[in-house]
Parts: structure tokens; sequence; C-alpha cells
């Protein structure tokens, strides 16, 4: 049973304009200590040293899917709507402000070099011995294996499990908006306002009102369009790839057996892969690079150039090309061997794909990945059926071979390489 605050408390936001709090257990939320460490983790990443305005925090995104939750919720209440149930409402709202609870410093960039995931965290901190989980359990006993099965995707209702994580949802809507506003481009600007007026609860899932379609056409252009132009920006990839390079070595080093000038924990757990949850708490990026600033004093060359390159922006340089198969990646890393440059290192391939949206083929049944459009008839279409340009960009698989490498290093080392691979970096 929801147990409202005696005064609404509100936080003035630059993309919804206001979040409004109104349930004491939500106020009480954010003001643990886990939720607030997501202030010290950048939304984007790296991403900011690409778009000098890309500072925002998971902070104000949990805030931001929370009041697009809280207004999607409104709406089916207001309505009525036979196909919602009101007693589900403070559980997805829970779900929604806890989601990106477990996010490490530089979001996935932590997740690839360590092969973790953030929704288990997120579901550990809700768990485990936290301020979050005493929270929680005041509602009941079970409330926080609840809140963890939503964000898992393993709740019993679909639908709730739809606003925080699904084709539509209150997620991917707020990193949009958001990701837009603060990286100054325009693509992420969707229609926020008819998109929410046009969803419904129907038949256990969310979709959207056949009126609506244009609006969701727009919304997933902007998301194709973000992919491109933001978050696969090659510049981002390259802080994204020496990041990675940097805890890599760094944990080759430990391993090893080597000796650090500066070490803080939880840093050593986190290297033998025994990390706590109040350990892994303790990491933000404020730790990460204040280690990453010692570590451009180490002994070790390779571990110090690395954290000199991200700590001061010398980030690798990239060239493009099509075709690439796995002879000519062979050849290229024992050229490079062969020229003394480090093969592991010095040469970084990367491929960005994304798939705008899973097409439906006729006979398919519908699954949790497609956005289903509700006719005036109350008959389920999904929208690349009823849509072209939904139909023109589904299934695109879109992306180049982009090779990153320290031109500093590689200017050095460009007569030693045979011509047919001095000239794929002499693009």
């Amino acid at each position: 049973m929801k147990q409202l605050l005696s005064e609404e408390k509100v936080f003035k936001d630059p993309v919804h304009n206001y979040v409004h709090v109104q349930e004491t257990i939500i106020w009480r939320l954010i003001n643990t200590k886990e939720f607030q460490r997501l202030r010290r983790i950048r939304q984007l990443g790296t991403s900011y040293l690409t778009f000098h305005g890309a500072e925002h925090s998971r902070f104000s995104h949990s805030l931001g899917v929370y009041e697009i939750t809280r207004r999607i919720i409104s709406q089916f209440e207001r309505s009525g709507y036979k196909d919602w149930m009101p007693e589900e409402s403070l559980l997805t709202l829970c779900a929604a402000l806890l989601h990106d609870l477990g996010h490490g410093p530089f979001s996935h960039s932590i997740e690839e070099a360590f092969e973790m995931n953030h929704e288990d965290w997120t579901c550990r901190i809700i768990l485990e011995d936290t301020e979050i989980t005493a929270i929680l359990k005041e509602v009941a006993e079970d409330f926080p294996q609840k809140v963890a099965s939503v964000i898992s995707k393993t709740y019993e209702h679909e639908i709730v499990v739809n606003l925080v994580s699904g084709p539509l949802d209150a997620d991917r809507m707020d990193y949009l908006l958001r990701d837009a506003y603060y990286t100054g481009v325009n693509y992420g600007t969707i229609d926020i306002d008819r998109i929410l007026r046009m969803l419904r609860p129907y038949d256990g899932r969310v979709v959207v009102k056949e009126s609506g379609m244009h609006a969701i056409e727009d919304y997933l252009m902007s998301r194709y369009q973000m992919y491109w132009q933001v978050y696969f920006h090659p510049v981002t990839r390259s802080s994204e790839i020496i990041l990675r390079q940097i805890l890599r070595r760094a944990k080759e080093l430990f391993q090893s057996g080597y000796t650090f000038g500066f070490m803080i924990e939880p840093l050593g757990d986190l290297f033998r892969s025994e990390v706590t949850v109040q350990q892994y708490l303790l990491l933000d990026e404020a730790m990460m690079q204040t280690a990453f600033m010692q570590w451009t004093l180490e002994q070790d060359e390779l571990l110090s150039d690395l954290c000199s390159r991200f700590i001061h922006r010398k980030l690798y340089k990239y060239v493009q090309t099509d075709n690439l198969d796995t002879e000519t990646i062979d050849e290229i890393r024992r050229s490079f061997a062969a020229a003394g440059l480090n093969a592991e290192y010095d040469l970084e391939i990367d491929f960005p794909t994304d798939l705008p949206y899973d097409v439906f083929r006729p006979g398919d049944a519908f699954d949790s990945k497609q956005i289903l459009l509700l006719d005036r008839h109350d008959r389920l279409k999904e929208i690349s059926e009823v849509s072209d340009i939904v139909r023109s960009i589904s299934g695109i698989h879109r992306g180049r071979y982009h090779l990153y490498f320290p031109q500093d290093k590689l200017q050095k080392a460009l007569s030693q390489l045979p011509s047919s691979i001095a000239e794929i970096f002499a693009k």
C-alpha cells in the first residue's frame, strides 16, 4: 500500500521540467547511499571526451526513468484501464527508479573488461545487506525479490517488465531525450508527450494506439540516429578501447605479481574477481580516475602510456575499411609485431552494429521485442506490418571496420610494414 509524503517533493529537471515524488518509499530510496552513488557515475561513460557537455549522471537518468514511468502509470490509473493493476504501481515505480543501481564506473566499458553485468549487480544491491533492501522490506518481506525480478525480466506480469525494460520503455525514452540534450544533438528530441498519451495496457502488455504510429516512427528513427551519431561515435569508441586496455593491462600486472606504485582497494579485489556488494559500491569514476592519474607514473611503460593517453585525451586514431577478413587481420598483427609494435595493445579492430528494430514476419508470434499497435477494432498489429518507415530500417546491421592505433607509434614503424598493410593505415 502506498504511503504518501505530507508534501510532494520536486526535482527541477532540464529534460522533464520537473520530477515529482509523492510516495514516502521513493523519497527514502533516493536518499540512500546506494542511490546517491549514481551521482558519481556518468550516464554516457567516456562520451564526455567526444561531447564535452555529456557530463550527466546515472542519478539524473534514473530520476528521469522514474518520472516517465510515473506519468504512464498516472495516465493508466486516471483512465481506469481494466488491463492495468493499480496494486502493481509502487512495484513498477521502485523498479524504474532502481533499474541502473548496479552500473559501475564508465558503465559498459568496465562490464566488458571484467565480464560483469550491471543488472546482476543491481539485483544483488537490492537483495543483499544494503539500505535499499531494508527500505524495500518495509513494504513486504518479499518486496525486494519482486523488484529484482522486474529488473531481471522474470516477474510474472509482463506489463510491469514492459514499462521498465521493453522496446518502448521509460528507460529508452529518457536516455534518448537526456543524451541528446547533454550532447547537444537534435536526433533524440522525440515527441514524448504524444507517445505517452498513446500508450495503452492491453492483454498483459503495453501497446500503442494506432493513431500514435507516427510518433513511434520518429522515436525509432531517433534511436537509430543516436546510436550512429553519439553512442557509436568513433572517437568515443577510441576512448572506450583505451579504457578497456588500461583495465586489462592493470589486471595482467596484478595477477603476475607486479608491485604497483599506487593501488587502492577495492581495485585489488576487482582484479581478483572477488568483489562483495559493499566493495562494489565503493567503485566510482572519481576513484578510477585517481588510480589512472597515479598510474601515469608507473614503472610499467605500457600501463603508464595508456593512462596518460586517457587522462590527457591523446586517443588512438582510426581508419575505416569495408573488407577485412581473418587472414588480413592476422597478417596485420604479424606485421605490427615484426615492426616492434605491440600487436595486442597497439591495434584494436572494431565493427559496431545496431539492429534498429526487430522486424515482424508473417507467421511469427508477437514477442516482447516488438511494438504492437492497437487499432480501433481492438486488433493488434506489429508496427513494421503497417509502417513503411519502420520496415525500411528493420533488420539493418550497419557498420564498417574501424582499425584503431596509436598514431605516434605507428608513424615510427610505418616504413617497416609491408606496403599492402601500410596502405590500409594511410587512408
